[in-house]
C-alpha cells in the first residue's frame, strides 16, 4: 500500500515537467482541493432538465444563465425538489445556495445545493420594472428612434412558434388583406430557456435578408413566466439594434412585455399584426377608384372652366370682329393725317404771307429801293481803315478816296474840292 502512494506523494511535492509529469489523479486532486476550499454562493438562473427519479436520494438539474449560453449542473437532495410548491419545471427562475464541488472520479464540476428558492411573480415583475427603467434611460423606448413601416413590404419575416395559433392568425389576416404578400417564417421556441437565443438568431437571419422589409415577432397569450423571454435584456437590445423595422405582437391586449416598448410598432395581438403590416387590397382599390373619380371630376371641371373662359374671350368685340377696330382706327388715322396736312398747309400759307409782307416792308424801308430811284451812298475810310457813310463835307479832305454805291454796284471817286 505504501509503495503505491509514495511515488504519487513525491510527484505531488515536486513541480511538474516533461521528465517528471503529474498523474491525472494528482491534477484532479489538486483541482478538487482548491475548489473544495471555495465557500458556498447564491446563484440565480433558469432551471432546465430536472431529473428526480423516484426512489433516489439525489436529484439533478441544470441551471442556465438566460442572458448567455452558459449552464452548470446542480445536484441536491431529492427532498428539496419535493418540498417546492408548485413543482419546478423547465424555464422556472430560481435562486440556489450551493457549494462548488469537483467529482474526482469523473473530473466534473457541479454545484451541490442545500437550498433552492423559486423566484416569485412579484420579484420577476420588480426585475422587469428595473430593466424597463434602465432601457428607457438609455433611450431604447424613445419615439424618435422608431421607424415607420413600409406601405407595402416586399417580404415579411415572421418569428413565432411552430404550428401556433399566432402564426395562423398573422398569416391568415395578412393574406386576407393582401393575397400576394410574401412571408419568410422562422419557427422558434417562444417560451422556456431556448426561446431567447433562438429568437435572436432568427432575428439576425431575417435582418440580413434583403428581401425582408418588416419583421414580426408573434406569440399568443400566457402567464408572466411564459412571456418572460420577451422581456429579456439581450432580446430587447437585439431588436433595438436591428436595421429592419420590428413589430411586436405578443400575447393579448393587457400583456405588455418590454419587447413592445423597444419594437418599432406594438400590436395588441397577432391578429392585429396581420392587419397592420400590409394594406387592405379592397380599401386600396376603393381608394384608387375614389381618387380616379376625383381626378376625373377635377379634370372635367377644369376643362369646363377653360371652355367658358374661351367662350367669354371669343365673345369679346376684339375677337368677334378683329378687323373692324383696325379699319376704324385706320379711318381715324387717315382723318387725323388729312387734318394735320391741312393745318400744316394753312400754317405755311400764313407764314409765307407774313414773310412776304415783312419782305415788302423791309424793301420799302431799305436802301436798295432808294438806290433804284437814282440815289447813291458815299462811303470813306477812316484812320483805322473802316468804311463809314459820308454825312458831311467836313468829314473828308481833298484827295481822299470815296466809295460810291449805286443800285447796281459801286465806283471809286477822288475828292477834288468842297461845295457848300
Amino acid at each position: 500500500m505504501s509503495s503505491g502512494t509514495e511515488p504519487a506523494t513525491r510527484a505531488a511535492g515536486q513541480a511538474s515537467s516533461a521528465e517528471n509529469p503529474w498523474p491525472v489523479r494528482t491534477v484532479a486532486r489538486k483541482i478538487a482541493d482548491w475548489i473544495h476550499r471555495l465557500g458556498a454562493v447564491w446563484v440565480e438562473g433558469q432551471v432546465t432538465q430536472v431529473n428526480a427519479r423516484p426512489g433516489t436520494s439525489t436529484a439533478f438539474l441544470t441551471l442556465r444563465d438566460p442572458a448567455a449560453d452558459v449552464s452548470m449542473t446542480v445536484t441536491c437532495p431529492a427532498r428539496l425538489l419535493r418540498e417546492i410548491e408548485p413543482p419546478l419545471r423547465d424555464g422556472a427562475s430560481v435562486v440556489v445556495h450551493a457549494k462548488p464541488t469537483f467529482f474526482l472520479g469523473r473530473g466534473t464540476l457541479s454545484l451541490r445545493a442545500n437550498e433552492i428558492r423559486p423566484v416569485g411573480i412579484g420579484e420577476l415583475l420588480a426585475r422587469i420594472e428595473r430593466l424597463r427603467r434602465l432601457l428607457a434611460a438609455e433611450g431604447l423606448f424613445a419615439a424618435e428612434r422608431k421607424r415607420r413601416l413600409p406601405f407595402l413590404p416586399r417580404g415579411i419575416g415572421l418569428i413565432t412558434g411552430r404550428a401556433s395559433a399566432a402564426e395562423h392568425d398573422v398569416l391568415v389576416n395578412a393574406q386576407a388583406r393582401w393575397p400576394a404578400v410574401a412571408f419568410h417564417v422562422v419557427n422558434t421556441a417562444v417560451q422556456g430557456v431556448n426561446a431567447v437565443p433562438q429568437i435572436i438568431r432568427a432575428l439576425s437571419r431575417l435582418d440580413a435578408d434583403p428581401d425582408v422589409d418588416v419583421i414580426v415577432i408573434a406569440r399568443g397569450g400566457g402567464s408572466v413566466e411564459d412571456l418572460l423571454p420577451f422581456s429579456d435584456e439581450a432580446l430587447c437590445r437585439a431588436v433595438a439594434a436591428a436595421g429592419t423595422p420590428v413589430v411586436s405582437a405578443i400575447g393579448h391586449e393587457p400583456d405588455s412585455p418590454l419587447l413592445d416598448h423597444v419594437a418599432d410598432l406594438r400590436c395588441s395581438t397577432p391578429t392585429d399584426a396581420g392587419k397592420r403590416v400590409v394594406p387592405d387590397v379592397r380599401e386600396e382599390t376603393a381608394r384608387v377608384h375614389q381618387l380616379r373619380d376625383r381626378a376625373r371630376r377635377a379634370l372635367h371641371g377644369w376643362v369646363d372652366t377653360q371652355c367658358r373662359l374661351l367662350d367669354q374671350l371669343r365673345s369679346r368685340p376684339s375677337l368677334a370682329d378683329p378687323l373692324g377696330p383696325i379699319e376704324r382706327r385706320a379711318t381715324e388715322v387717315e382723318t387725323q393725317r388729312e387734318r394735320g396736312r391741312r393745318a400744316v398747309l394753312t400754317t405755311l400759307s400764313r407764314e409765307q404771307a407774313a414773310l412776304a409782307s415783312a419782305r415788302a416792308r423791309l424793301a420799302a424801308l431799305g436802301p436798295s429801293a432808294t438806290l433804284e430811284r437814282g440815289y447813291a451812298v458815299v462811303q470813306f475810310s477812316d484812320a483805322e481803315g473802316n468804311l463809314k457813310v459820308l454825312r458831311s463835307v467836313s468829314d473828308i479832305a481833298d484827295g481822299a478816296t470815296l466809295r460810291v454805291r449805286v443800285a447796281d454796284g459801286a465806283v471809286r471817286a477822288t475828292v477834288q474840292g468842297h461845295e457848300e
